[in-house]
């Protein structure tokens, strides 16, 4: 077969854009950091990819999750311990009113004392953190305890507020108010005034009772606080299984996509030097036109 120039021509062009479009490929690859930029470029790369993305996403949703279960729970203790100080406060104003040497004035002091207690833990049933109602199951927009009512009104939802933190976990967020401020029928605060009503004289009744009704409250408080760091405790162990899943699936998403810059650079290299080769080789081989004769 008869070899022309224009072959000659041909295939040199060709084999020149063939290395123009891998030297391309290559700067690319150095400026966007990956090994493909189309999903036509590897398309079984770019599968694998969607999957291990799906997958990061996922554990990244999972951790906004288990941050939001951690706000719920880090105030629900810091309430419970509020709850339970005041609590505490009261059963030691109960013990000391009972001993039967404060006269009547003493007594009215400390019922005084006990009102404001009374109005703290009121306001800490009805604990509101980013808009929400924490004591009050899924009624987070109704306060547990209605102020407005004479007398007040204590209805504490018990429904649970699921999140989902991992594939097959869930978590209840919230703590039923009525393990907290309820003893059967009778409300922490039905409590605290009938307690009151003792210290002003209005019910004639043994100081003893109110020790022994605070003391069922404070368990009702340290078993919720008990129930709570469980969930804490389960909270954190899932939190570090997320953060081992977020490592294997980003290194796994990066070894997929993410290109190897000293194999890059030294391909890009050997590429311009083919091309340079190429192009040396081509000047020589291309016979002189009749132009070059006449100059």
């Amino acid at each position: 077969m008869r070899v022309t120039q224009s072959m000659l021509s041909n295939n040199l062009l060709r084999n020149l854009n063939q290395s123009y479009a891998e030297m391309d490929k290559y700067f690319n690859q150095l400026n966007t950091g990956k090994k493909f930029n189309r999903p036509s470029d590897d398309p079984v790369a770019a599968m694998k990819g969607i999957g291990f993305r799906t997958e990061l996403h996922q554990v990244k949703q999972y951790q906004r999750n288990t941050n939001e279960v951690h706000n719920w729970l880090d105030n629900l203790d810091s309430a419970l311990d509020q709850v339970n100080s005041g609590l505490q406060r009261i059963r030691y104003l109960a013990v000391q009113a009972s001993n039967g040497t404060y006269g009547e004035s003493e007594l009215k002091s400390i019922a005084a004392e006990v009102e404001q207690i009374k109005a703290d833990l009121i306001e800490t049933a009805n604990m509101k953190v980013n808009d929400k109602y924490i004591f009050n199951g899924t009624n987070t927009n109704i306060p547990p305890v209605n102020v407005d009512a004479e007398p007040i009104v204590v209805e504490f939802d018990d429904s649970q507020v699921i999140i989902k933190v991992a594939t097959n976990s869930e978590l209840a967020a919230n703590v039923d108010g009525n393990k907290v401020f309820m003893n059967g029928e009778e409300s922490l605060f039905d409590t605290i005034d009938h307690f009151i009503a003792k210290l002003n004289g209005e019910i004639d009744e043994d100081m003893d009772e109110s020790i022994a009704d605070m003391d069922i409250f404070i368990d009702n408080v340290i078993n919720s606080r008990a129930d709570l760091g469980a969930k804490m405790n389960r909270l954190e162990l899932i939190e570090n299984r997320l953060a081992k899943q977020e490592i294997v699936a980003t290194s796994t998403l990066s070894k997929n996509e993410d290109i190897n810059y000293a194999e890059t650079i030294t391909n890009l290299i050997t590429q311009e030097s083919i091309h340079r080769a190429a192009l040396s080789s081509g000047a020589r081989i291309m016979q002189p036109t009749l132009l070059d004769f006449l100059r």
